[in-house]
C-alpha cells in the first residue's frame, strides 16, 4: 500500500471517526506441526494454501508465526527444513521450538553426567541444549552387559563396569521414546535405584532419587496411520508404575517439558517475541495456539493463559511451575493471552472427550476447562481465518 494512501486513510478516521484495520499483527501464531500440518509425512492438503496469507510480498512472514511439537527426535535445524518444504517458505531454526527446547534453559544440570534415551542425533541434541557429560542406552549396557537380560540370545553375565573409569550417572534426560522399551526401561529402573552406578543393590533404596527430566508426554500423537499411536506419554506411564512396583514410591520428575508444561510456552512465548521484532512488529498481545490434541494442545495453551492472567492481576508468582524450576531467570510476559484452537485433523474432534488419567501425573488434578478448547475448527486454514477475524487484521 502506497504511503499516500495510508496517510489518506488516517485523515479519513481522525475526521470520520471510521476504525480501519491494522497494517501490522498485535498478535502471533503458534502451531503444532503433526495432526495440523502433517500426518506422518503427508502435507495436509489446505496448508500451503492457508500459510500463504502468513506472507509479504517478500514471500517472508508477516505474522509472528512459531512451529512448538512434541517431537523431539531430530535437530531444530532440520525440522525448520522439512517444515520450508511443507509450507512453502522459509521457516528459520529460531522458529521452531521441539519438545526438549527448553531444557537449554536448565543450565544447573549441564554440568551432570546423564544417562539420554530417545531417536535420532540423540548425543548431538544433548550438547546443543548444553549437556556436557553424556552416555547412551547402548555405553550403559556395553559397559554393564549383564543388566541387558531380556533376549537370551544376547544374555552376557559379565558385571561390570567394563571400563573401571566408568562414570556414576548423575541424572536421566528422556528426549524422546526409543525405539525398543524393554531394556531403557530396565536400566532406567536401575540407575535410580542404585543412585545411578547399578554394580549391585544398596542396603536401603536412595529417595529421592537422582534428577530425571522427560520431555513430550503424548500419550497419544497421529500418524499416517488411521488409528492414533503411542508416543513418549506412554513409554513414561511404563516406566513410572515399573519403578512404583518395585520400590513402593512414586518416581517423581526434576522437569516434565514439551506440551502442555507451562515451560513450554513460556520459552515459545520469548521466541515468537523474538521472530515479532526481526519482522518489524514492536509487540505480540495475544497468541492463538493451534493444535490437534486436547491433552498437551489445548491443555498447554489453556494453562499458559491462566499464567497470563495472573501476572495482569500481579500474582504471576504463584505459577506452578516457572519460578520454582527458573527461579530469577524469569522474565514477566508482555503477551497478555493464549487462546486454544483445536483442528479436526487430528487427534481429536468436537466431540472428544478430555480423560485425566491420559494427562502427566504431575499436572494433575485436572481443573475444569482447562481441557476444552476456546474455538473448534476443521483444519489449519479455519484457524488462521478465524485468528484474522479476531484482530481485525486483512
Amino acid at each position: 500500500m502506497a504511503i499516500a494512501s495510508i496517510l489518506l486513510r488516517l485523515d479519513v478516521a481522525r475526521f470520520t471517526g471510521v476504525r480501519y484495520l491494522s497494517t501490522k499483527p498485535k498478535f502471533g501464531l503458534i502451531f503444532d506441526i503433526d495432526g495440523v500440518i502433517v500426518r506422518g509425512k503427508q502435507v495436509l492438503p489446505p496448508v500451503i494454501d492457508s500459510f500463504k496469507r502468513l506472507r509479504g510480498e517478500d514471500n517472508k512472514f508477516r505474522v509472528p508465526t512459531l512451529f512448538v511439537t512434541n517431537s523431539g527426535n531430530s535437530l531444530c535445524s532440520q525440522k525448520a527444513v522439512d517444515l520450508s518444504k511443507w509450507i512453502g517458505c522459509e521457516v528459520l531454526e529460531s522458529q521452531v521450538v521441539l519438545a526438549h527446547s527448553p531444557l537449554q534453559m536448565f543450565d544447573y544440570l549441564h554440568d551432570k553426567q546423564v544417562l539420554i534415551s530417545g531417536q535420532g542425533p540423540i548425543t548431538q541434541i544433548a550438547r546443543e541444549l548444553g549437556f556436557k557429560k553424556t552416555t547412551t542406552i547402548e555405553e550403559l549396557v556395553k559397559n554393564f552387559p549383564s543388566l541387558d537380560y531380556v533376549n537370551m540370545k544376547k544374555r552376557n553375565p559379565k558385571c561390570g563396569p567394563v571400563d573401571p573409569n566408568f562414570p556414576q550417572i548423575e541424572g536421566l534426560v528422556l528426549l524422546s521414546e526409543p525405539t525398543t522399551w524393554e531394556t531403557p526401561l530396565q536400566l532406567m529402573v536401575d540407575l535410580l535405584v542404585t543412585n545411578g552406578m547399578p554394580t549391585g543393590l544398596p542396603t536401603a533404596v536412595p529417595y529421592p532419587h537422582i534428577p530425571v527430566l522427560a520431555c513430550n508426554m503424548d500419550l497419544l500423537w497421529a500418524s499416517e496411520a488411521p488409528i492414533p499411536r503411542y508416543g513418549h506419554g506412554a513409554f513414561l506411564l511404563c516406566l513410572e508404575n515399573l519403578y512404583k512396583k518395585v520400590t513402593g514410591k512414586d518416581m517423581t520428575y526434576t522437569a516434565l517439558v514439551g506440551k502442555p508444561s507451562e515451560i513450554t510456552y513460556y520459552h515459545a512465548n520469548r521466541m515468537l517475541v523474538n521472530h515479532a521484532k526481526s519482522i518489524g512488529v514492536d509487540s505480540v498481545d495475544t497468541i492463538y495456539a493451534i493444535g490437534d490434541n486436547i491433552n498437551t494442545d489445548v491443555f498447554g495453551a489453556n494453562l499458559y493463559d491462566k499464567y497470563l492472567s495472573r501476572y495482569e492481576s500481579g500474582e504471576g508468582t504463584k505459577s506452578r511451575s516457572l519460578e520454582k524450576l527458573l527461579g530469577n531467570n524469569v522474565r514477566s510476559p508482555s503477551t497478555k493471552a493464549c487462546i486454544s484452537i483445536l483442528v479436526e485433523t487430528g487427534v481429536h474432534q468436537r466431540d472428544s472427550k478430555f480423560i485425566p488419567e491420559h494427562s502427566p501425573r504431575d499436572f494433575l488434578p485436572v481443573e475444569d476447562g482447562l481441557c476444552k478448547p476456546a474455538f473448534i475448527v476443521e483444519d489449519v486454514g479455519q484457524a488462521i481465518n478465524l485468528a484474522f477475524k479476531e484482530e481485525k487484521f486483512e
